[in-house]
């Protein structure tokens, strides 16, 4: 920390304070810099380990989509600093959390959640975005094959269990890649939207991986978040209320709100097992094993879409393996 308290001292002044935040699922830190009655946040991003360029980058273009992202207030690339806006502490998933009438506040979050998000899916991006592709999705899978099973549920798939998963889910994938594409944040959901000292409209962060994919992708992610369990009523709503304003030409590719909502379903499917793999491989890969804690709710969406897509059981079997008893537990 104290390379990283000189550098932003050097931008600010000797005066300033720095106090740590919660880190995310990844190699960077962060922290709170109060300075002349003003908060900011530092990302200190391991050079080694991680790339700033792509989170500035994607930072620009979505200031100027008029998507609410921080401000950059410095910058220093080889050392993996950067100075951002401050949005606060309190998330969309706090909110929840601490309000008594929950239900009172996410009509507001959900109407500015999707207008960002069509903001987001109506502009253009000045690079070229990395393509979410079946070939990035059979990869995603495999997290939950390699790191939850083995893992979490005490399950080693051979290799002819892994070929049979691999048959089932590739027709489904090639229905996601089929699907009309658009800029995707990857982690539109509860814990990456901001509320700010000033309200409304919601800060957006943790886009650095934004892609070319699915134009249902990002709606699946907040809908379908692996952190909320939202009543299907609501989702089925707020569902609707996104396909009514999507432009004519991807709207007219679905042949009903019906089959637009079984393809975010289907979204939502894919995301669950990668995230699966995720929490598994964060718990024992990086030590981060409040990460398990998340799985049981990420696995209940997940049997809800095999459900609600009425996929057949024996295909999917290794999807249905329970972690074991201990499982809560790093070994």
């Amino acid at each position: 920390m104290g390379i990283a308290t000189g550098w932003v001292r050097s931008q600010l002044g000797d005066d300033c304070r720095v106090l740590p935040l919660a880190g995310d699922a990844s190699f960077r830190r962060y922290f709170r810099v109060l300075h002349d009655e003003k908060s900011y946040v530092l990302m200190d991003a391991p050079p080694e380990k991680e790339d700033t360029s792509p989170f500035l980058a994607v930072r620009a273009w979505l200031s100027r989509a008029e998507v609410r992202v921080p401000d950059l207030i410095a910058e220093d690339r080889e050392q993996g600093f950067l100075l951002l806006q401050d949005f606060g502490d309190m998330t969309w998933a706090s909110q929840l959390a601490t309000s008594s009438k929950p239900d009172d506040v996410l009509d507001d979050l959900f109407a500015d959640a999707l207008n960002q998000l069509d903001t987001l899916q109506r502009s253009t991006p000045p690079m070229r975005l990395p393509c979410f592709d079946v070939a990035r999705m059979q990869r995603e899978c495999d997290l939950y094959l390699d790191w939850y099973l083995p893992k979490v549920a005490g399950y080693q798939p051979t290799g002819s269990e892994r070929d049979a998963f691999h048959a089932a889910m590739l027709p489904l994938l090639e229905k996601l890649e089929a699907l009309p594409k658009s800029p995707v944040h990857l982690d539109y959901h509860s814990r990456n939207l901001m509320i700010p000292d000033d309200g409304l409209p919601l800060g957006v962060i943790d886009f650095q991986d934004a892609v070319m994919g699915p134009v249902t992708y990002d709606l699946a992610s907040l809908l379908y978040d692996c952190y909320q369990n939202y009543p299907e009523a609501i989702r089925s709503q707020q569902s609707q209320l996104f396909f009514e304003q999507l432009p004519l030409v991807v709207c007219s590719s679905f042949e009903s709100f019906e089959a637009w909502h079984q393809a975010l379903r289907l979204t939502a499917m894919q995301r669950h097992i990668k995230a699966i793999g995720i929490f598994a491989r964060l718990a024992y890969r990086d030590g981060k094993d409040q990460f398990l804690n998340e799985i049981p709710l990420t696995r209940i969406h997940l049997n809800d879409e095999m459900e609600a897509l009425a996929l057949d059981v024996s295909g999917f079997a290794l999807l249905r393996i329970e972690p074991q008893a201990n499982g809560s537990l790093l070994s």
